[in-house]
């Protein structure tokens, strides 16, 4: 009887949170990556969906009608793309839809005409358990993907690599197999307490985050262009080609490195490839290609390396005697924690041990 209780009441607040997740991401208060916010919020709703019925029966509807379970369950089978595409938008916002995408509808035709023309349910749920391992490793390859280009983008990454999400979206789809799973085998209507309790705690730490996103990529409508390379399967290719003759190479990699040293542009913790781009005269591509070919960094290791060697002298200054907390927003860090481990990973010691080291 508790057991069931329990069950119950957590069902009906893991159901109210998705849905009230969803119209916050929709409504989208922070005004921050609004395509993929939108999308999330789709995914959001749809997932709730799969509790729906237990919450008609908990509030004295009863069961749904046949017709209106089976359009409920159709439009459940566009949950996993739909995340998918939120992860696309958030990684690319000018995104556009081509002819190759619509593939993303030949599973659900499938499952529709095993629901609706012949009403096989048990192999429409494999349909979706097989489309959840598909878009779960699409999922996943789109973020590492993002976290991978982001770093010829900005020169800090914390709030925009979509580590989050990365989380979220291997725990939601884990746990959505686990209940399609317990579904087939086990009951088509009782699920699993420790199951429902585990997506309450995540609908929490979606609702936590959902107000820690930052911009992903903050910039203005004439950047737009100039930011598409970042977004294609073929930026670090771009990279690599030879875009400037080797004189104006040298020449660029000078000029970079004077501007680097006598205006210190590196302390601006929210520097981007365009914002030096702008300062150097040049496309965000050529900059790009600067530092790829010219210094053998990408952009986030180019201006960190810089940051360091600043933090590095600070650290050393008796006279200041900073903390390190200080000596990180100093040098251009916007967090101790990236500091600490940026430091570290380019010098093979803690700040701190840095300090006392060379005391």
């Amino acid at each position: 009887m508790l057991y069931t209780q329990l069950n119950s009441l957590i069902v009906i607040l893991l159901f109210g949170t998705l849905v009230m997740l969803s119209f916050i991401h929709f409504a989208n208060p922070l005004k921050v990556n609004r395509k993929g916010n939108r999308w999330f919020a789709f995914f959001l709703l749809l997932y709730a969906s799969f509790w729906l019925e237990e919450i008609a029966i908990f509030i004295g509807v009863g069961e749904l009608n046949v017709i209106v379970s089976k359009m409920v369950r159709t439009l459940q089978i566009f949950t996993p793309p739909s995340l998918y595409l939120s992860i696309v938008f958030y990684t690319h916002p000018e995104f556009k839809w081509h002819k190759k995408q619509w593939v993303h509808l030949i599973i659900p035709a499938l499952y529709f005409v095993l629901l609706i023309e012949y009403g096989i349910f048990v192999w429409s749920i494999v349909v979706m358990l097989f489309q959840s391992l598909l878009y779960i490793i699409l999922s996943y390859r789109k973020i590492k993907q993002h976290q991978h280009k982001i770093l010829i983008y900005s020169s800090n990454t914390q709030g925009i690599e979509l580590k989050w999400l990365e989380y979220i979206v291997i725990q939601i789809i884990i746990l959505f197999i686990l209940i399609l799973a317990h579904n087939i085998f086990i009951s088509s209507t009782d699920l699993n307490l420790f199951m429902n309790a585990i997506q309450l705690i995540t609908g929490f730490i979606i609702a936590y985050f959902s107000w820690q996103q930052k911009e992903i990529f903050p910039v203005s409508r004439a950047h737009k262009d100039d930011l598409t390379f970042v977004n294609t399967e073929e930026a670090e290719e771009k990279e690599k080609r030879k875009l400037l003759q080797d004189e104006e190479l040298e020449a660029l990699k000078e000029k970079l490195q004077h501007l680097m040293n006598d205006s210190s542009p590196f302390l601006d913790s929210d520097l981007n490839l365009l914002k030096l781009a702008e300062l150097m005269n040049i496309s965000p591509h050529q900059l790009s290609y600067v530092i790829n070919a010219g210094f053998g960094e990408n952009f986030y290791q180019f201006v960190n390396r810089f940051r360091v060697e600043r933090a590095k002298e600070l650290l050393l200054d008796k006279e200041e005697n900073r903390t390190v907390l200080a000596v990180a927003f100093d040098a251009g860090f916007n967090s101790k924690t990236v500091f600490n481990t940026t430091f570290k990973k380019m010098t093979q010691l803690t700040p701190s041990e840095f300090k006392k080291q060379r005391s």
